[in-house]
């Protein structure tokens, strides 16, 4: 076993929850070399022609984790983990944080092909992917931002990829509505935190309006301008939102969770052109930080 390879025990805890071989097309190669490969070219960034050859043929490496991306395996798979999760009592509900960070894009991650959008009597397929590839421009280059919403265990619950540019605000109802981890005993999926903490960033009334119309507690700090506006509006503007500053505190733990997916560097640096990809890279390196 090689260094950063799957352990036994974490095995263990993959295994259960990976496709089964359907015997169409000749078999698989072994899972667990593949995705060995997969969390290798994760950790190191390096190119998927430089594999190592202890994982095979790096094209069987990259083509699986390219479909397992494109058909939503690795979501499946993050669900499934955290249900096991949960079931064991390991997943934190008392707070719940969200926060983004910016990744640079390699210059090997610009240059997608924009198809032609398929119209009525081509023989073209429909192509899927997103218009801008959650690629932004900025003055530092290109830049994708990681949206997400992490556990007080330091784990992700929910990942978004929007353009470096977009905002936060805007995608904190998102990120909370792909929050949702299956029941093992049955029943309707967990989707709602007892606590939420976010920055300043996340304060404004549509979230609030959110939170409040979903019993969600929160603590989030109301920004200078809005406040002002508030009191100039009188008994109008409403009361001043609460704010626990012990509550406000582990706001760190989505931090040191963003800290732990960077360890890995082609999340870091985002290398894949696709962002559907580049989600599956995120994806798996999520996983990598509950089964650990």
């Amino acid at each position: 076993m090689g260094r950063g390879d799957l352990t036994d025990a974490q095995w263990a805890r993959l295994e259960l929850h990976l496709p089964k071989n359907t015997g169409r097309g000749g078999r698989w190669r072994n899972h667990r070399a593949v995705i060995n490969g997969i969390l290798f070219r994760q950790r190191t960034g390096i190119p998927w022609r430089d594999l190592p050859k202890r994982f095979g043929k790096w094209k069987t490496v990259h083509d699986r984790h390219r479909r397992w991306s494109a058909d939503g395996t690795w979501d499946r798979i993050l669900r499934a983990v955290q249900a096991d999760a949960d079931a064991e009592g390991r997943i934190d509900w008392s707070v719940v944080s969200v926060d983004a960070t910016v990744c640079r894009a390699h210059q090997h991650a610009a240059g997608a092909r924009h198809r032609q959008a398929w119209k009525p009597g081509r023989r073209r397929k429909p192509v899927r992917h997103r218009p801008d590839e959650a690629l932004g421009r900025s003055r530092g280059g290109r830049t994708t931002k990681i949206h997400l919403a992490s556990d007080g265990g330091c784990r992700p619950l929910s990942i978004l990829i929007t353009p470096g540019q977009w905002g936060d605000a805007p995608q904190l109802i998102p990120v909370l509505d792909l929050i949702c981890v299956p029941r093992r005993a049955g029943g309707h999926p967990r989707t709602r935190p007892d606590h939420l903490c976010g920055d300043k960033a996340y304060s404004s009334r549509r979230n609030r309006f959110y939170l409040r119309r979903r019993q969600i507690r929160h603590t989030i700090p109301e920004r200078r301008d809005q406040r002002a506006n508030r009191q100039r509006r009188g008994s109008r503007g409403g009361r001043p939102a609460g704010f626990d500053r012990a509550l406000y505190t582990r706001r760190n733990e989505v931090e040191r969770t963003i800290n732990a997916l960077k360890g890995f560097r082609a999340v870091a640096t985002r290398y894949d052109k696709r962002a559907f990809v580049f989600h599956g890279t995120v994806t798996v390196a999520a996983i990598g930080l509950w089964i650990r």
